[in-house]
């Protein structure tokens, strides 16, 4: 299973066709518009399924199945974490949750940002307690932007997840200390001299134990059509 987070920077559809050269089996977009609006070009493959919330028509955060998997939004789901969606995924060898990440909650005056993980994962708390369990998407947050008066902070998210053998997989894989990435996932107003790591998949340990590979898309191949670069994540499943 290829996994793949992309934050698109909008206009979904006119840039879908060059993520889908990545063959994804499942796509998670951020700042993606309604899937009404996404009229795709007639080379573009479309999704066999798909899920998206938003506020409004022109942003919110898209998950698209080019497989088998099928995407149910759990009951449980807190819209006060605006777009943290706990989605359970099936039509694969095994169902698991999938929780769909765009951090970023201007209406919170607690923290738009990290603030929404560190909120959302105390509030699904016995999910989180269950094997077959990934986060990925945009976290708009690094440990070299902890506050250490904030009880939230990047490390504390990362330090709680990984009491839950719940673990990043670019970290990983590539065997990276949090807040010293060798690879960005966005490079702010498109500036090169500007990265940031604010992308992440994390996966519970049964995921961990079928890591195939890790790879984050480079500066001059993605920087035409978003700031953010595609983080995308292979399991032997």
């Amino acid at each position: 299973m290829k996994i793949i987070t992309w934050n698109c920077n909008m206009a979904f559809r006119k840039k879908a066709a060059f993520i889908l050269a990545q063959k994804p089996d499942i796509l998670v977009v951020p700042e993606c518009e309604c899937p009404d609006r996404l009229k795709f070009s007639k080379d573009t493959g479309l999704p066999t399924a798909t899920f998206w919330y938003g506020l409004n028509q022109h942003k919110g955060l898209g998950v698209f199945s080019y497989s088998h998997y099928t995407f149910k939004l759990l009951e449980v789901h807190n819209p006060a974490f605006r777009d943290i969606l706990p989605l359970l995924v099936t039509g694969g060898a095994f169902d698991f949750v999938l929780f769909a990440v765009w951090a970023n909650n201007p209406q919170d005056k607690d923290g738009p940002y990290v603030t929404q993980v560190w909120k959302a994962i105390h509030y699904y708390d016995a999910l989180l307690s269950n094997n077959k369990t990934i986060l990925i998407g945009d976290f708009n947050s690094n440990t070299i932007w902890d506050k250490p008066r904030r009880e939230g902070n990047h490390s504390a998210l990362v330090q709680k997840l990984e009491e839950k053998k719940i673990y990043s997989v670019y970290h990983t894989f590539h065997g990276q200390i949090q807040g010293k990435e060798a690879h960005p996932t966005l490079f702010m107003y498109r500036h090169e001299n500007k990265p940031y790591h604010i992308d992440y998949c994390f996966a519970s340990a049964d995921f961990i134990s079928k890591l195939v590979n890790v790879e984050v898309g480079g500066y001059s191949d993605w920087t035409k059509y978003s700031d953010h670069k595609p983080l995308s994540v292979t399991f032997d499943m």
